[in-house]
């Protein structure tokens, strides 16, 4: 079974499935839900499609991305959090950078409440 927001292709289907897992995974782990999931997990957060995607959680396994814990739960191996992690962080990006007229993580601002006053100032034109 094939749906509309898959890639028709083989390779891109199992590419988007690959990614899929490893960011949704990820994040699991990182918001403190634990580190195992199951196809009941996967449908909480996929919307459904869980039937689909455990057809993908063994070939991750097999490829180094995924663990098998046993009762039809999965957790991330190193492999698959560094990948999951990176797949992530360029997701958000963009939800993450300093908008229009905010500094970066790097402005010389950051190092002192004073001077965090006066970049604010100066930005504001005041």
């Amino acid at each position: 079974m094939t749906l509309p927001s898959q890639p028709k292709s083989d390779v891109l289907r199992r590419m988007y499935w690959r990614d899929e897992l490893l960011q949704l995974l990820f994040w699991v782990e990182g918001e403190g839900f634990g580190s195992n999931v199951d196809a009941e997990t996967i449908d909480r957060f996929l919307g459904g499609e869980s039937e689909i995607a455990l057809l993908h959680l063994e070939r991750l396994v097999a490829e180094g991305y995924l663990l098998a814990v046993g009762s039809g739960a999965y957790r991330l191996a190193e492999r698959g959090r560094l990948e999951g992690r990176r797949l992530f962080a360029e997701e958000f990006a963009s939800l993450s950078r300093p908008t229009h007229g905010e500094c970066g993580s790097d402005c010389w601002c950051r190092q002192a409440p004073e001077e965090a006053l006066t970049c604010l100032a100066t930005r504001s034109g005041s």
